[in-house]
């Protein structure tokens, strides 16, 4: 049960984004419309719900993080939530309230009070991924957690001591070698490191890659034969957040810089660009010695993590750009390929790290909009440079595609996503085909769902 009081009527605690306090477990939920054939699986998606009044200032990213599931057999769906129950979620139900701080209040408590916790709390709540067989939640400061069948928390996972540090909250599925590839990032040597994941869930590879400072790097790119990074001048600072002040600098004289490496390789060759940050990538791809990387760029990163006074701006006015990067000219250049605001973006499983055709954007109703507050659905035809988008009454997460399984074009399939509208709480299922048309099934929660972040269509076996 939750235990927040919001004393300082934070934004992130109230409203939609409330926190709340019971589970569920397999509800039937109401379906209008129809759902269809193809379509059996779960849709999986985490966020922040925080279980105790936090000590001081709140982010959204701070809280415990809440699994939310709708699963779909032959026509029907059930909807299941549960808390993801850190180590440190767990000393903090001991204590009977919170012990932990967040970004804009960093607190470590003492080794008692902890108990089997490390430093900072693994709350989850940034995305989930299931491959070989296994499903984590993550958070990228952290280990993976593993998720049982039934959104219990088993616990932290380190791939039989192989994994050593924190693991990215977006990690990549090559649909062709069935690997997973993913990366963590350090304020404390070394900076960066890439690891990959065979198609039996084995970690079989580890390369330390250093930078000249540490920085934030949310999220990452994979082609068949190299992995991208994007060195943005967003600069920890531990020394600054165990003083309480900024945890993350914006240094534009550092510079941007984009390194490539091949897949199976150990040196990083960087390319200069102009200055910018990448929260998402859409998806990167070769064709002979070019690389191609679909984003959503913003000029500096914004999100307001430090400041006095609680703010619920999402300030990064992200668009959709396209970067080449020319490995014989070692040149980098960049075209922005809409001027519509969104983020969230997400393609066909089955063309990461492959030139695709389409891709899938939460959008803003303005240029700057609020944190969540996406509006839209757009679809973007990248080969004609066309777009359809559903447009929400309400608020709508991050589109994710389901594939038709007797599909056979990119776009067979759906779009799935969370919707709040009209003090109702769904999840909309949209044909990828057209998303204009708007949704072919509504299926309606029993309850109100916070905002959230990422997820996961996990395809029934």
């Amino acid at each position: 049960m939750t235990q927040v009081a919001n004393r300082r009527s934070d934004p992130f605690l109230s409203g939609d984004y409330a926190p709340v306090a019971d589970e569920f477990s397999n509800e039937e939920v109401a379906v209008i419309g129809e759902i269809p054939k193809g379509l059996n699986g779960t849709f999986l998606r985490t966020g922040p719900n925080a279980q105790f009044e936090p000590l001081g200032r709140y982010h959204v990213f701070d809280g415990d993080g809440m699994l939310h599931a709708f699963t779909i057999e032959d026509g029907k769906a059930t909807y299941s939530n549960k808390w993801i129950v850190s180590a440190a979620l767990e000393s903090e139900r001991r204590a009977g309230h919170a012990l932990f701080g967040g970004m804009a209040n960093f607190v470590i408590p003492s080794p008692e009070e902890r108990g089997d916790a490390g430093i900072i709390k693994n709350t989850g709540n940034t995305n989930v991924v299931h491959h070989a067989g296994r499903t984590f939640a993550l958070m990228e400061a952290c280990p993976p957690t593993l998720i049982g069948p039934d959104l219990t928390t088993l616990g932290e996972f380190d791939f039989d001591g192989r994994l050593k540090g924190p693991f990215t909250a977006h990690p990549k599925l090559d649909p062709e070698t069935g690997e997973m590839l993913f990366f963590g990032y350090s304020p404390i040597p070394p900076y960066l490191r890439y690891h990959a994941v065979d198609a039996g869930g084995t970690l079989t590879r580890t390369v330390d890659i250093e930078l000249p400072e540490p920085v934030m790097i949310h999220d990452f790119v994979t082609t068949r034969d190299h992995v991208i990074f994007f060195d943005s001048p967003a600069v920890f600072s531990i020394k600054s957040l165990m003083a309480g002040g900024p945890m993350v600098s914006w240094k534009p004289e550092n510079g941007t810089r984009i390194g490539v490496m091949t897949r199976n390789g150990t040196e990083v060759e960087w390319f200069e660009t102009d200055n910018c940050y990448i929260f998402h990538f859409v998806n990167g791809w070769s064709e002979g010695n070019k690389i191609f990387v679909d984003a959503c760029r913003s000029p500096i990163m914004e999100l307001d993590l430090n400041s006095d006074e609680s703010s619920d701006t999402y300030g990064i006015g992200a668009t959709l750009a396209r970067f080449t990067i020319d490995l014989d000219s070692k040149r980098v250049t960049w075209d922005q390929l809409d001027d519509r605001s969104g983020d969230f973006p997400r393609i066909a499983d089955s063309h990461v790290g492959i030139k695709n055709r389409y891709g899938y954007l939460a959008g803003f109703r303005e240029q700057r909009g609020h944190l969540f507050d996406f509006d839209r659905v757009i679809k973007y035809d990248l080969e004609t440079g066309t777009a359809n988008e559903y447009k929400s009454d309400g608020v709508v997460g991050e589109p994710i595609f389901a594939a038709d399984p007797n599909g056979k074009s990119e776009d067979d399939g759906w779009v799935v996503t969370h919707s709040r509208a009209n003090g109702v709480s769904e999840m909309l299922v949209l044909d990828a085909h057209d998303l204009s048309a708007g949704p072919v099934a509504r299926l309606v929660a029993p309850r109100r769902i916070p905002y959230g972040f990422h997820g996961a269509w996990i395809k029934k076996p």
